[in-house]
């Protein structure tokens, strides 16, 4: 059985094989997991919002640009090889609508799309996203093996 770690809201966490990292409750949230497959290292991040904006105050992991960041550098202090890194991301639902109204904000679609473009500028290939929807998610993510076990409500389980 291996062990569990949890991540939090705005939190990251790094491990090394056979840990699973989980986090719960991704709304619009985007659950970022990036793992180097050769040396079976890897980590989550819980990202609540697209860009920290400047911000040198607060919770840099709160943010798709700086948390991203601070999780491949973890990595990388590992011994992982930026060229083996390999992302999958869940989450980024549109959780709130009203009947008759545009969705407002769209968060969800603009963390998704934050956590695409921080991927590419670090030059990290991403392999599976599920995102959208209007439904949570919580995941696991089996550091050993880089699978990506995603649970929903009423929406089932798979894994990627």
């Amino acid at each position: 059985m291996n062990d569990v770690i949890t991540v939090g809201m705005a939190d990251f966490k790094t491990a090394v094989a056979p840990i699973l990292l989980l986090t719960a409750g991704l709304g619009s949230c985007i659950g970022i997991c990036v793992h180097d497959p050769i040396l079976k290292v890897g980590g989550m991040a819980h990202i609540m919002l697209p860009t920290a904006n400047g911000s040198l105050g607060g919770n840099p992991a709160k943010y798709a640009d700086t948390a991203l960041e601070l999780l491949v550098r973890d990595i990388m202090s590992m011994g992982a090889s930026k060229s083996r890194l390999r992302a999958k991301m869940a989450g980024g639902a549109q959780m709130f609508s009203f009947p008759g109204k545009p969705p407002v904000l769209k968060i969800g679609d603009r963390n998704a799309e934050a956590v695409e473009q921080e991927l590419k500028r670090h030059g990290i290939p991403l392999l599976v996203a599920d995102v959208g929807g209007s439904f949570g998610r919580t995941i696991h993510f089996n550091v050993g093996t880089g699978d990506l076990h995603i649970r929903t409500i009423n929406h089932g389980e798979k894994v990627v």
